[in-house]
């Protein structure tokens, strides 16, 4: 896209080429619902997997308890690290092969999700495939400046560019 494009797509005068692009939050959270409502707004289709049927959703987006097919085009965001699920969970999407995998938390703690993919048997390399801490280093703190700072984390990524996830 040259310059002029991208001038024009910014004032609104044509529309965005966008590939089919989804963005998968695990875990119905605060940040969860406003990630996928940024998500629909930058162009994804927005997906919550939440396993279990009795928490409500509350958001606008297309709710499912497990995994579909996820491919190159999918980005998968961990919005909450203490579920008992987060083992099995992420063991289900990296075998689906999406694009991204994150999972939300302090940079200052350790992981429980290393812990919980060791104990499934999971591929030390698969499980380096999993990012944390996510989001721009931007000093969030609510859950929507959380879903701000992880959305134009994945849009560095896509995009090349050094937003990126480093801290």
């Amino acid at each position: 896209m040259n310059e002029d494009s991208r001038c024009a797509v910014a004032h609104g005068d044509v529309a965005a080429e966008t590939e089919d692009r989804v963005l998968v939050a695990v875990f119905a959270s605060p940040v969860a619902g406003f990630l996928l409502r940024y998500g629909a707004d930058a162009g994804f289709r927005p997906v919550l997997v939440e396993p279990d049927g009795e928490r409500p959703a509350g958001v606008d987006a297309e709710v499912v308890r497990q995994f579909g097919d996820l491919d190159d085009r999918a980005d998968v965001v961990v919005t909450d690290h203490h579920r008992p699920e987060l083992g099995v969970v992420l063991r289900d999407a990296l075998a689906r092969k999406p694009r991204w995998i994150g999972v939300l938390g302090n940079p200052r703690h350790p992981g429980p999700h290393v812990a919980a993919l060791r104990e499934l048997g999971v591929a030390e390399s698969d499980i380096a495939r999993v990012h944390r801490p996510i989001g721009l280093n931007i000093g969030s703190r609510t859950p929507p400046e959380i879903a701000v700072a992880t959305l134009a984390g994945l849009l560095a990524d896509r995009n090349g560019k050094p937003g990126g996830f480093e801290f």
